[in-house]
């Protein structure tokens, strides 16, 4: 998916407990730029006074069959003077992209793993046009586990499977639609209500009594065919794909009684295209719902539309019959979202920007500090209400001798400061990044001390304290403190009754990831690299999912 990992020197803390996931797919704190792999497919050529390109981003696991599907799809072949464009981008991605940026830069069709996520877009003008793939969700761990669990002849119930004491590795709920579907499915199975909402309660707090061991982990350890491999929710397409190379398959889906909440991949139309798109739109519409396109999703291992498994089922650990649909109310999941969110604590965290002038280094179709801004305003529309947020920017000697200067205080978005709301003053200033940028270079080892200070003075024992840094250089303030003198001061003054973590991200391949590396070791944070700056938005969800 295109995710960078903390690096091993920033000692990544392990993963969070459900809790923390819970309130994170409410929170989803996504800083983004991509995360993308593109194709380019059907150029146009000869006699065109120009190609019309429609855009489409797909879930990064079935992007490469839509790739496939419209190479020399009909009315996108070079002699069309047509062309489609392949974007694999994670949904809840593109979810804060519809929230934030203009309609020239969104996709004009968009194919996520799950109707969930439409529903997540607030008032995105979004119109379903069919279904390009189906996978039902599961539970996947060992065949040794399965025979002991005695769930070989008979499945248990979802409920029963997730406080069972086999454990469970929980998906991130702020990406896993998955995760999120097998929390419904609990609800939904035992009728919703009061008692279905205590039983989902209990699932949680069984997951985070249970082992902490990350969800890839406890695929590896199924396929190793370890007794005790946990249940983790996963699509079945997952099941076939992890099954696919190995002689033995020891991975298996378990099919829980009252039957599977379904991925199922609609083709989603994102607003109205012009007339000269419309063309090119509806070409790839046919495309992607085609004989041809089931028959790839079906290679891939997804089940089409009808439900038609993928050849060798039962080989790679999946049912050659379709379980029966358990249906999940997009509103109602919603709803489970927001009570379980109160059982984790929010973020408070200050924001800190580089505008150095390296920022005008080209990214993408832009630079590095548009590419900025576009991040930071696609995340605000996803984080919830009682998170506190704060900004500062900085490069050396920005105001005067200090290298930072606070741009917005730290406060919770919903607070309302002379008549505007927090989230629209930070929108307001991000929307300036591009515009701010300094002769000055970058300040980082005091601005990084000042704010871990200025954090630890504005501490909420009731949230999650930490300090973003995002910078695409190395300090340059010869006149502040040096890197050893800035490690020592931070280990004299931490605080374990206000503890605050600094969250580096190093932006492109000049920026100094070694010293956010020692920063996070002191503090307890991680550092995180973007050396290609289109991977900034993926980057730095990872990093902020982490808090």
């Amino acid at each position: 998916m295109g995710r960078h990992a903390a690096t091993p020197a920033a000692r990544r803390p392990a993963p969070l407990t459900p809790q923390v996931l819970i309130a994170l797919a409410v929170a989803a704190m996504v800083l983004l730029a991509g995360g993308i792999t593109w194709w380019a497919v059907g150029a146009g050529s000869g006699n065109c006074d120009g190609t019309a390109v429609v855009r489409v981003a797909v879930a990064p696991e079935l992007a490469p069959v839509a790739e496939q599907v419209l190479t020399d799809a009909e009315g996108l072949r070079p002699e069309d003077c047509a062309s489609a464009q392949v974007t694999a981008q994670e949904p809840v991605q593109t979810v804060g992209d519809l929230g934030a940026l203009d309609a020239g830069d969104l996709p004009h069709l968009w194919v996520p793993d799950s109707s969930l996520w439409p529903a997540r877009a607030g008032h995105a003008a979004l119109e379903t046009a069919g279904s390009v793939a189906t996978s039902p969700v599961v539970l996947a761990t060992s065949r040794a586990a399965v025979d002991a669990l005695g769930w070989t002849a008979e499945a248990p119930g979802w409920g029963a499977a997730l406080v069972s004491e086999q454990g469970i590795a929980v998906p991130d709920l702020a990406t896993s639609a998955e995760a999120l579907a097998a929390l419904g499915a609990v609800r939904t199975s035992l009728g919703g209500g009061e008692d279905a909402d205590n039983a989902v309660v209990q699932a949680v707090l069984a997951a985070e009594r249970g082992p902490s061991v990350s969800p890839a982990d406890a695929l590896a350890a199924g396929g190793e065919g370890a007794a005790d491999a946990p249940l983790v929710p996963v699509s079945e397409q997952e099941v076939w794909a992890a099954n696919a190379d190995a002689e033995d398959p020891q991975l298996v889906a378990v099919y829980p009684e009252e039957g599977s909440p379904g991925l199922d991949y609609p083709l989603v139309r994102v607003g109205t295209a012009s007339a000269t798109d419309a063309a090119v739109v509806d070409a790839a519409v046919r495309a992607l719902t085609s004989d041809a396109a089931r028959s790839a999703v079906t290679e891939a291992g997804f089940r089409d539309a009808d439900g038609t498994a993928p050849p060798g089922a039962e080989a790679a650990g999946i049912r050659e019959a379709a379980p029966r649909s358990l249906q999940l109310d997009p509103a109602e999941v919603q709803g489970l979202l927001a009570q379980l969110s109160e059982l984790a604590a929010p973020s408070r965290i200050l924001t800190v920007f580089d505008i150095s002038t390296s920022m005008e280094a080209p990214a993408g179709d832009g630079t590095r500090a548009t590419l900025a801004r576009d991040a930071a305003k696609s995340t605000l529309t996803l984080v919830p209400g009682n998170f506190a947020l704060g900004l500062w920017f900085f490069a050396a000697e920005l105001d005067g001798e200090r290298d930072w200067t606070e741009v917005v205080p730290t406060r919770q978005l919903e607070a309302e400061v002379e008549g505007t709301v927090q989230r629209d003053l930070l929108d307001e200033e991000l929307d300036t990044i591009p515009d701010r940028l300094s002769p000055g270079g970058t300040g980082l080892y005091d601005t990084t001390l000042d704010a871990v200070r200025a954090a630890r003075s504005d501490f909420d024992p009731r949230a999650v304290n930490s300090v973003l840094v995002v910078t695409d250089g190395t300090n340059e303030d010869s006149g502040g403190v040096d890197l050893d003198e800035l490690l020592a001061t931070l280990r004299s003054e931490a605080d374990p009754d206000r503890p605050i973590k600094v969250i580096g991200v190093a932006l492109g391949p000049d920026a100094d990831l070694g010293a956010l590396e020692r920063i996070a070791d002191v503090t307890g944070g991680a550092a995180y690299s973007a050396v290609d700056p289109t991977d900034l938005q993926t980057v730095l969800f990872d990093a902020l999912r982490q808090r």
